[in-house]
């Protein structure tokens, strides 16, 4: 599986620059995610209700950084733009990867995560063995993420759900042929399905971020400062460490 990871330092930046708040608490930074993409957010902890995660690490490390307290807003992945831009969240994230369609209405941090597209198929499936297989195939994927985006271009018969949990379940219940995911996500998910296995095809490599509102200048500049500082002291591969396989 590949898991390179990228970061892109940021230029003239003197320090951490205090975020600005946006109609909330100045001392919270609300971070809007879609918690069932495990390991960049998931529903876990002792009491089975807290969020985790690598983006929510990071996150967290983020409003230190600027002396705030981290609050986290669980939605559905294709509501999160709206959510950013209405106000409600002043970040988005959420394995969310930098494509061209959102950048026209969201800025992006400096590149987190480099990932890839990866296919799920039910163990005794030995019918995908290339990209071209994909045609006419019965494909299930997280409604609004890159998966959604690709599977229409190779299918006329795409089925979006909310979470990547459920596009799995149809998938074990026979109801699709594949499920279209990034790939460490779709590790997870395999680890806790043994009947299901995974086909690495000849996808392009994408690049997670950071989202915020076009006006919010100072936050992202904030943002990549502590991606940044993370990726120089360590901190950032003890995440990856921590979350990855």
């Amino acid at each position: 599986m590949k898991k390179s990871m990228l970061f892109v330092g940021s230029l003239g930046l003197a320090g951490v620059l205090m975020l600005t708040g946006c109609g909330k608490s100045d001392d919270v930074l609300v971070v809007g995610t879609n918690a069932a993409f495990p390991p960049f957010e998931y529903v876990g902890g002792v009491s089975g209700d807290e969020i985790k995660g690598f983006d929510i690490d990071l996150a967290r490390q983020i409003a230190k950084d600027a002396g705030k307290t981290l609050k986290v807003e669980n939605m559905k992945f294709d509501s999160l733009i709206v959510a950013l831009n209405s106000g409600k969240v002043d970040l988005i994230a959420s394995g969310m990867t930098i494509t061209s369609e959102r950048q026209a209405s969201v800025n992006f941090s400096d590149p987190y995560y480099e990932a890839t597209q990866v296919v799920l198929v039910n163990r005794d499936n030995t019918s995908i063995k290339s990209v071209d297989d994909l045609k006419g195939k019965h494909i299930a994927v997280q409604l609004g993420s890159t998966g959604d985006i690709m599977a229409k271009s190779y299918s006329q018969q795409v089925t979006a759900f909310n979470t990547g949990f459920e596009a799995v379940m149809e998938l074990k219940n026979a109801k699709v042929d594949l499920v279209l995911f990034d790939s460490e996500p779709a590790a997870s998910f395999l680890d806790k399905n043994p009947g299901l296995k995974m086909v690495e095809l000849d996808f392009e490599p994408e690049f997670y971020g950071f989202a915020v509102a076009k006006e919010k200048v100072e936050l992202l500049h904030s943002i990549n400062n502590t991606l940044t500082t993370m990726k120089h002291n360590g901190e950032y591969e003890a995440l990856v460490a921590k979350h990855m396989k």
